[in-house]
């Protein structure tokens, strides 16, 4: 498959550098719409655990009845896995989701461009980080831009794209078109802190954990009054579990400092937590005690 329009760029092989939640998530969309799909990671292991994700996802699907077990099998088929960050400059684009780490996106990037001098676009998935910034590094800044999507990937609508200052139109275009491909609704916004999702997204969250210090209501009943009262799929405190408490923290304390706003303060309890280990679902306990849910399902399923 490629992407073919008006002042856009041709798109049949999309990179994904990283297989976590992200990383794996974009994977598997790219090779459902029938892009070739090169994912890497560091490490094997890594690189397996992301494969298997995708392989529980598909199956999901099926079991629901919304795919079968062909569409599960072309999915597969269309992915191939690597340890070599190299191999990914032959993409047409390469679509980062690493850790949100300045540092180390702008460092993928520079690594890419050395390894090929083809005019390949780079999108990164950081849902805060400048994409003016990462693109100071590349000698293509025309060609790097956001492509923010939402977990979990294959569910999620939304994909945001980032426009830095030197991103030019047929990047935009390219970008917008492939979005629409992997069967998402674009939204175009400007690079600022936080884009435009993660900016509202924080502030709700961040505000959710005051009012549990400050003992207005339960993690619960806090979450149940975003659900029900606002027809929101999941209260802002349940989502920062799934999110992990260390990221929301880091979002927060960039977002607090480039816009200077009290509104991005992170909370004392968001600290304490972190500090504990006490990161989400990943580590089992956050705002939710998801091990004991995890045992309240098994026990039901036996």
């Amino acid at each position: 498959m490629s992407t073919l329009g008006s002042g856009s760029q041709t798109i049949e092989t999309i990179a994904v550098i990283g297989a976590g939640t992200m990383g794996h998530g974009i994977a598997q969309i790219a090779g459902s719409a029938g892009f070739r799909v090169l994912l890497r990671d560091v490490d094997r292991e890594s690189l397996a655990r992301g494969i298997n994700s995708i392989e529980k996802n598909l199956a999901k699907g099926i079991q629901l009845g919304k795919l079968t077990e062909a569409d599960s099998e072309r999915t597969l088929q269309q992915i191939r896995g690597t340890t070599i960050l190299d191999d990914c400059a032959a993409a047409d684009l390469i679509i980062e989701a690493a850790p949100e780490k300045l540092d180390l996106k702008r460092e993928i990037l520079r690594q890419l461009e050395v390894a090929s001098d083809r005019q390949f676009i780079f999108a990164s998935n950081t849902s805060s980080l400048s994409i003016t910034e990462i693109a100071r590094v590349s000698k293509r800044p025309e060609n790097v831009i956001g492509m923010h999507f939402f977990n979990p990937v294959h569910l999620m609508r939304l994909v945001e794209v980032v426009v830095g200052s030197e991103t030019s139109e047929t990047t935009i275009e390219t970008v917008t078109a492939v979005g629409r491909q992997l069967r998402k609704e674009p939204i175009v916004v400007k690079d600022v802190p936080g884009f435009a999702s993660s900016r509202l997204g924080v502030a709700l969250g961040l505000e959710a954990m005051r009012m549990l210090e400050q003992g207005v209501a339960s993690a619960q009943d806090i979450d149940t009054a975003m659900e029900l009262g606002y027809n929101h799929p999941m209260g802002p405190l349940k989502l920062t579990d799934l999110v992990g408490l260390d990221v929301r923290l880091n979002i927060a304390e960039y977002l607090h400092r480039e816009l200077g706003t009290e509104t991005f303060r992170p909370p004392d309890v968001l600290r304490r937590m972190v500090s504990e280990g006490k990161l989400g679902k990943k580590t089992g306990t956050g705002f939710y005690d998801w091990n004991k849910d995890k045992e309240a399902r098994q026990s039901h399923s036996s």
